[in-house]
């Protein structure tokens, strides 16, 4: 039954393939239940019941996109947006979680309105496929930059150069690139499990040779997170000069999770002969449930994770992986030293093999219409260099139109492109810079 219902037969998958996929994408992405707590602490909400909404909204968003969407991407408060909030809309303008938080739960509201109207999966089909190309290959270099860095492979520079070649003299950078080639081996002789296997040798290798501490202690109990539960400020911000912040985190989330949800559905071969993905709206209505549930957790906006693609390339190709995933983060409440012990140097590879994988609908751009590759080509270059994939899509949305207006092809232009045109537009005027 449960094999029917997530539609084995017809994905070409087997239990084995599913629960190593949400394994997968569990260990690649486990990082965020430290991570974005660390980030909202800056915020003023305390660490242990930040951990603990953090993990809530994981495992509540990644089952709903499972069972509801039935897609194996699974969900989690987006980094990006986190660091706007404690950073942007905490520290220097000056509002307090709370109202912050309130602001998220009026985006995911209206997240869900606008997806049961259908007017988000309008949008979605409306991209053309040379920017969801785009997107593949941006995100594809996003993800292998992100890997380099935690790698330590490639480091911040000075100056002139922004970024050069870490110390390959570091274990954990040696280790990093151990990882590298052993994952590349085992996939290319196509082992079951390959990035898998690969994380937890290197794993092992950094705790014995000390790179990574083990961890103090295996259980933990949940902290107390009654201080930040349902604490939402609504009222506070539905004050006038706190739409730009509402607007901001609104299109952020809008745009990250269409240029997402498409690039990981290319991935996993889900869209249709159009270039569209089916039945849209159940993975789109999921991540505006989690963003709303996010908020009265007590945490920050979420959606769909881009490193969903490690579960994807591991063999995972319906919801039941999601429903793996989304129970191993549940074990997090009791087992979060275990899981957060995982290092950079074992994890780190993943990101980087997939990033190139990800590039391959790049040869589906024809490179012979400059007005089709110009636009894509803006989409991933901006996407890497600002480091920030949202940026990459709004300038994508942007440009695409413009270029078909100014050469006389606008009738090449989907009346939906023009509202995404809009919204990024007024995206880039209220940009907190």
């Amino acid at each position: 039954m449960i094999k029917e219902y997530f539609g084995f037969e017809k994905n070409n998958t087997t239990y084995s393939k599913e629960i190593i996929g949400g394994a997968t994408t569990f260990i690649t992405m486990v990082y965020i239940v430290v991570v974005n707590p660390k980030i909202l602490e800056a915020a003023g909400l305390p660490f242990g019941a930040s951990m603990v909404a953090t993990i809530l909204t994981a495992f509540f968003g990644t089952l709903i996109m499972g069972v509801y969407a039935k897609m194996p991407i699974a969900i989690a408060p987006y980094m990006g947006e986190n660091a706007f909030i404690a950073y942007t809309v905490v520290k220097v303008m000056g509002y307090s979680w709370q109202t912050a938080l309130g602001a998220i739960f009026i985006s995911g509201i209206l997240f869900v309105l606008i997806t049961v109207l259908k007017i988000r999966s309008w949008l979605a089909n409306s991209i053309p496929l040379s920017l969801k190309i785009g997107f593949s290959v941006g995100i594809g270099l996003f993800m292998t930059f992100i890997g380099l860095n935690d790698a330590g492979i490639v480091v911040l520079g000075v100056p002139g150069a922004p970024v050069h070649i870490g110390n390959l003299k570091n274990v954990g950078v040696i280790l990093s690139v151990i990882s590298f080639i052993l994952m590349s081996i085992l996939m290319i002789k196509r082992v079951p499990g390959a990035i898998l296997i690969s994380i937890l040798i290197v794993t092992v290798l950094a705790f014995i040779m000390k790179v990574t501490p083990l961890p103090d202690r295996v259980f933990s109990a949940p902290p107390d997170f009654s201080e930040i539960f349902l604490k939402l400020d609504i009222a506070g911000a539905l004050n006038f000069g706190f739409i730009s912040v509402i607007l901001t985190l609104f299109v952020m989330a809008f745009i990250d999770t269409i240029g997402t949800l498409i690039a990981l559905a290319m991935k996993a071969n889900l869209l249709n002969e159009k270039g569209e993905l089916e039945n849209i709206e159940r993975p789109m209505l999921s991540d505006a449930v989690a963003t709303t549930l996010a908020s009265l957790f007590g945490t920050t906006t979420s959606g769909a994770y881009i490193e969903s693609a490690t579960g994807i390339e591991a063999g995972a190709r319906t919801g039941f992986a999601n429903v793996v995933t989304a129970f191993l983060f549940l074990l997090c409440l009791f087992l979060a030293p275990l899981f957060s012990s995982v290092p950079a140097c074992a994890y780190s590879s993943a990101l980087i093999v997939v990033g190139m994988l990800m590039l391959s609908p790049v040869v589906r751009l024809n490179f012979e219409d400059l007005s089709d590759v110009i636009p894509a080509f803006t989409v991933v270059a901006l996407m890497c260099f600002t480091y920030n994939i949202g940026i990459g899509m709004t300038a994508g949305f942007v440009i695409y139109p413009l270029i078909k207006l100014l050469i006389g092809r606008v009738k090449e232009v989907p009346s939906g492109l023009w509202v995404l045109f809009g919204i990024s537009a007024v995206f880039y005027i209220f940009y907190p810079y």
